[in-house]
């Protein structure tokens, strides 16, 4: 890693930011209107989360928000990215907004914009109002006009306060997990319906963003959240290159073609052609779902390695997407998933900080002149209080401090890298996983719900503070 201070220097308008979501933390499911979402129906279907844990009060931002607003000021930060509960807002996915549910949401970005701290508002992390799943979900066409309706209401709402929008967190998780392996809610495993369901997140998106510029001011900046995989092939041999070449397709192809290219990849309808023929593309829907985007958001976590596998359909899948019987990759199940070689978080995940740079330097390519945002980069380890009540993370620094320096090396490279939202702000319902991982830079105690800043989030806030990265070993 290089030395000089300018490699670990970033430029002064630099955003150093949070990123939460709201199933995880918000709590209060059943307040002020709102209704079940999949993930409340999913939660608390027996079976589907570690210890059957549920967001039911998570750890309760919603009444506790001043105080995590006063946090993330105390620390150093100056963005925020949060995302709406769609059934908080329009409970039924249908009709007007509830106002109750949209105050929650203005109190919390006025108390943002007063400590200096720009808010980031994403639409949709995962939280599909039941009653739109009970009619079909994504696979459904109707769901994307139903989001674009929801995304004019927040919009409107807003839009006068907002400038940095995100219309979908991570939609490969949202068709692929929710209704291939069925690991995430709904959980339904249907090849056929992962795919229809990938398109209509697209058409989502397209038809959202148009919303979205049609109900806020022209200074509004319209993106959208991809956990793009770092596909790297097992070896040079051809039937690896193309194994690694099917699960590109499924995992970035799917979105960015339409999304920046305005045609999904000829390879991916050939490999799917078994599953699906793809008739519910209409007329109009590549030019939809290729609006403009105003930057591009990218998760990263650990890269994937792949080779082809034996011809048989279900074989051993280490894709770090949690277990199941049903794959997420349509017509690739036969590929097979290989845990990549190193150190390791507590989720399994391989810690990797070049494939950060590698994703940020492909999109560079895929999209010139694009400004790109980290929008969730962070790591999940078995944190616990000491004797005296802290809690020391070395191995999130050390996380962080790989990461950062790999961020900073791609600006240095030619990459337009706005800002960085450490996942996550604090420890929080992880999901299927339940209360069993923590990603937080801030230690939540579950019974008291107490807040306690571990080492990482105060190492995080003074880079956040001084643009500088300390070093691994720095105390904060």
């Amino acid at each position: 890693m290089p030395d000089s201070v300018s490699s670990v220097t970033f430029p002064p308008a630099f955003l150093w930011g949070a990123a939460t979501s709201a199933y995880q933390i918000e709590g209060a499911v059943r307040e002020d209107g709102r209704t079940p979402s999949i993930w409340d129906t999913f939660s608390h279907t027996p079976g589907r989360t570690i210890g059957g844990d549920t967001g039911d009060i998570a750890v309760d931002h919603y009444h506790r928000y001043r105080d995590d607003v006063a946090l993330m000021a105390d620390l150093g930060l100056n963005a925020y990215r949060f995302s709406v509960s769609w059934s908080r807002v329009q409970p039924t996915g249908r009709g007007p907004a509830v106002q109750v549910g949209l105050d929650f949401y203005r109190r919390l970005v006025d108390e943002l914009l007063e400590r200096g701290i720009k808010p980031a508002v994403t639409l949709y992390h995962w939280d599909l109002p039941q009653e739109l799943e009970d009619a079909g979900g994504w696979p459904e066409r109707d769901t994307a006009y139903r989001f674009a309706e929801y995304a004019r209401l927040v919009g409107e709402a807003l839009g006068d306060r907002v400038d940095n929008w995100i219309t979908l967190n991570e939609p490969w998780c949202s068709a692929f997990l929710g209704y291939g392996s069925g690991v995430h809610a709904p959980g339904r495993t249907d090849p056929a319906a992962s795919l229809r369901a990938a398109h209509h997140l697209n058409l989502a998106h397209g038809l959202g963003a148009t919303a979205l510029r049609s109900a806020t001011p022209a200074r509004s900046q319209v993106a959208i959240s991809l956990n793009s995989s770092v596909v790297r092939p097992l070896s040079q041999d051809p039937a690896d290159l193309d194994a690694a070449r099917r699960i590109d397709d499924l995992a970035n192809g799917v979105f960015h073609g339409p999304l920046l290219h305005g045609a999904y990849p000829e390879t991916l309808f050939a490999s799917t052609a078994s599953v699906t023929d793809w008739s519910y593309v209409l007329d109009g829907d590549l030019r939809t779902i290729k609006a403009p985007l105003d930057a591009l958001g990218l998760n990263y976590y650990t890269p994937s390695l792949v080779s082809a596998g034996t011809g048989k359909a279900g074989g051993p899948r280490a894709d770090g997407h949690g277990a199941s019987e049903h794959s997420s990759w349509p017509a690739a199940e036969d590929v097979l998933f290989h845990q990549t070689p190193g150190e390791r978080t507590e989720m399994g995940w391989t810690i990797d900080p070049t494939g950060l740079h590698e994703l940020i330097m492909r999109y560079t390519r895929e999209a010139p002149g694009l400004p790109l945002y980290i929008t969730e980069n962070g790591a999940a380890y078995d944190d616990k209080p000491d004797a005296d009540g802290r809690v020391h993370d070395p191995e999130r620094i050390a996380y962080l401090h790989g990461h950062l320096a790999a961020v900073r090396r791609a600006i240095a490279d030619g990459a337009d890298v706005r800002g960085y939202y450490l996942w996550s702000l604090m420890d929080n319902f992880e999901w299927a996983y339940g209360y069993s991982k923590r990603f937080g830079a801030v230690y939540v105690d579950y019974r008291t719900l107490e807040r306690t800043p571990k080492s990482s989030a105060r190492w995080y806030g003074e880079a956040a503070r001084t643009g500088v990265l300390p070093g691994v070993g720095t105390t904060v």
